[in-house]
């Protein structure tokens, strides 16, 4: 059965604008080569830590939600783990509170997008 997990992970503020994006891809064909369904991804940019990690004090969010088996997260995160230029990660299942409230969170920045455009 299919669940929906969210991941927010943060990679080193050294990687330039390309590294980033590769970084970013490269966990996108990691998810659909396993069978998973990207729902949303948002790219948050370079922000400051709360704490310095491995001596840095900025990193490159990213936040990418998805459906798949319980039995792809293992493998998923040991990827991170693996990976030098991620910083930090966290998956989260998301229940049925947290998926109205992101559905509800998109719609409103949808619309208020729209508001701008007219």
């Amino acid at each position: 059965m299919l669940k929906q997990y969210e991941t927010v992970f943060i990679m080193t503020p050294v990687l330039s604008e390309e590294q980033m994006k590769e970084t970013v891809e490269k966990y996108q064909k990691f998810l659909v080569s396993k069978g998973a369904e990207v729902v949303f991804e948002d790219h948050w940019g370079l922000r400051k830590l709360a704490y310095p990690i491995q001596k840095k004090s900025t990193g490159f969010y990213h936040l990418i939600e998805f459906k798949a088996e319980p039995s792809l997260i293992r493998e998923w995160e040991v990827t991170f783990k693996r990976d030098e230029r991620i910083l930090r990660f966290l998956t989260v299942v998301l229940d049925k509170h947290m998926l109205a409230y992101n559905e509800k969170k998109r719609n409103k920045a949808k619309a208020a997008k729209e508001e701008k455009v007219q």
